[in-house]
């Protein structure tokens, strides 16, 4: 599945609910979904700058694709770095260096966020392009 096709899933998934609080719901639903980061994992050099609360991202690149897992301290958070996840998830770098994020207005997640939590939103995606881009000069 292409990154276009995952973030048509999730525009989907989202249309079946017409409330945000429902939309709220199934992000902190899809948030205890999200692995947990094993302790030791959780390294200053994996925390997300620019997010109000504590969010940790973890990458690898194997067989040129990007693998990503991540923790978070609030559970809006992590559902939405899961999100993020099950978008650029074993794709390769320049796959995700290349990609726009359509979903993330075309489910109307920006516009229903806090500003705080808005820039912490943009902090995670200019976090995992930043390591797609690292991994390139691998």
């Amino acid at each position: 599945m292409t990154i276009q096709e995952k973030q048509q899933e999730i525009i989907d998934e989202f249309a079946i609910y017409d409330d945000w609080m429902d939309k709220y719901e199934y992000i902190i639903e899809l948030g205890k979904s999200v692995p947990t980061l094993a302790p030791e994992l959780k390294t200053k050099e994996r925390l997300i700058e620019g997010c109000q609360s504590n969010v940790w991202l973890a990458t690898e690149l194997k067989d040129g694709k990007m693998h990503f897992s991540a923790d978070s301290d609030a559970i809006i958070t992590k559902g939405i770095i899961g999100l993020l996840i099950q978008v650029y998830n074993n794709e390769s770098p320049v796959a995700i260096l290349q990609s726009e994020l359509f979903f993330i207005n075309q489910i109307g997640l920006a516009e229903h966020l806090s500003p705080t939590r808005a820039n912490g939103l943009l902090s995670m995606v200019k976090r995992m392009k930043t390591e797609a881009l690292q991994s390139l000069a691998q």
